[in-house]
């Protein structure tokens, strides 16, 4: 455990922008988007996910933080009538390192960050008609927890309009119990 702590002091120290690098930070909302596209999770059928998403500006010209709020929710027949389904609403942080590019239209960027993912799983059993009157009363049962997320992942952004841009991402979500990864496309307006 103190093997963990002194590496993460360690990450710590080195990723702590330097005072002149503060005083070039242009920290802020910048602009608002939102997205949409597929979610693999493993262990799960693939789904449809979308969110919204705010750029805050950059801690340097070439480090950029944004926000991201997510859903997907993916439902699955059992048989006999019986259904199971998860979903999970998520809320990230994300720092992106924006590459350098000769062409201002296209800018790629990767980067990593730290979200609260809530999970929520639910089954449903119909009452179950065995004949001769006999029934086996149906039942739902769900569970729902907090889990914390780490994002690793990147994509581009290109200019389509003089407020607004598009984004293309791909990132994976290492969540305990449900990774998944995601790919979406985006808008966003800027502020």
């Amino acid at each position: 455990m103190k093997k963990v702590l002194a590496g993460v002091a360690l990450v710590a120290l080195f990723a702590m922008p330097s005072h002149s690098a503060l005083a070039a930070s242009d920290v802020g909302f910048k602009s608002l988007g939102v997205d949409l596209g597929y979610v693999d999770p493993e262990d799960v059928g693939g789904t449809i996910g979308f969110g919204a998403f705010a750029d805050l500006g950059a801690l340097s010209p070439k480090v950029a933080l944004s926000t991201h709020l997510g859903y997907w929710s993916k439902s699955e027949d059992l048989g006999f009538g019986s259904e199971a389904s998860i979903h999970d609403i998520s809320l990230t942080g994300r720092v992106r390192y924006m590459f350098p590019a000769s062409s201002p239209k296209f800018q790629p960027y990767a980067g990593g960050g730290l979200g609260f993912h809530s999970m929520t799983a639910e089954v449903t059993i119909p009452d179950q008609d065995l004949g001769g009157g006999f029934i086996i009363p149906g039942m739902t049962v769900s569970d729902s927890a907090l889990k914390i997320g780490l994002d690793m992942g990147g994509g581009f952004v290109t200019p389509v309009g003089a407020k607004t841009d598009l984004y293309g991402d791909l990132w994976y979500s290492i969540v305990e119990d449900i990774s998944h990864l995601s790919m979406k496309m985006g808008v966003a307006f800027k502020l």
